[in-house]
């Protein structure tokens, strides 16, 4: 009798295109420049919200000690790394078995015991791994071959009371402008085709996947480009870039 493969959250073709970003994604300058100048926001919003949820100081230098986090689609630990020298205890996967093995270099080269498995969401779940106090998934979603089943498997990871943390793209007319038009095509700063516009993801798509999954929203902010500080920065605007928060009940 032939053994049918498990369903998977996976696309092929991007773990593929991510495989071969692998090797520069370190690099401030190079093809991930935008995550670099996102992941400061990023951060800034996801230690404010943990220690808001689930206690600690923003002003320690270890704000996040004693939680236990997983990060989805961590890539080569460019947030999995600072989570962990903010005192968590983290735990990343990633489908791309190259990102895991540059994580795990980087991570050894900076002191960091950070657990990093290749595999993706389905897999931790299937091995009975979970009851993470918080998961975070930072621009994976919009990769994602099923992001129904994403988000399903999110929720199972995380305990009663955990805090989910995800950013995306929108799927407005604006953000096929900035994030694909000019990131990709006019500045350069992607490579072309690192996003399809069809798979951008609305913060209500969300919304609704996560109720569906016993996810409760409680935030949902924005990020808009800086040109003055080459960074992006929280805001009210979500019609390209949106980080929300989600709590399972």
């Amino acid at each position: 009798m032939s053994k049918t493969s498990p369903a998977t959250t996976l696309d092929r073709d991007e773990v593929v295109r991510f495989d071969e970003l692998a090797d520069s994604f370190w690099d401030p300058h190079g093809p991930m420049r935008p995550l670099h100048r996102m992941n400061p926001a990023r951060l800034t919003f996801v230690r404010d919200t943990l220690v808001g949820r689930h206690g600690g100081s923003t002003a320690s230098l270890r704000p996040l000690e004693d939680l236990r986090i997983l990060d989805v689609g961590c890539g080569p630990g460019l947030v999995a790394e600072p989570l962990a020298r903010m005192g968590a205890s983290v735990t990343g996967v990633d489908p791309s078995e190259r990102n895991i093995e540059i994580a795990r270099t980087h991570a050894a080269a900076m002191d960091l015991a950070i657990d990093y498995r290749a595999g993706d969401s389905g897999s931790l779940v299937r091995a009975g791994i979970g009851s993470f106090d918080a998961v975070t998934c930072l621009e994976v979603i919009e990769h994602s071959a099923d992001p129904d089943m994403l988000i399903a498997d999110l929720a199972a990871l995380l305990r009663p009371g955990g805090t989910l943390v995800l950013s995306t793209l929108n799927r407005t007319a604006a953000s096929f402008l900035k994030a694909i038009l000019a990131v990709e095509y006019l500045l350069g700063w992607l490579p072309r085709g690192t996003h399809s516009w069809k798979r951008f993801v609305t913060p209500a798509e969300c919304a609704r996947m996560m109720r569906a999954f016993g996810l409760r929203v409680s935030d949902v902010q924005g990020f808009d480009y800086a040109p003055a500080r080459d960074a992006f920065v929280l805001s009210r605007n979500r019609d390209t870039n949106y980080i929300m928060t989600a709590i399972r009940d």
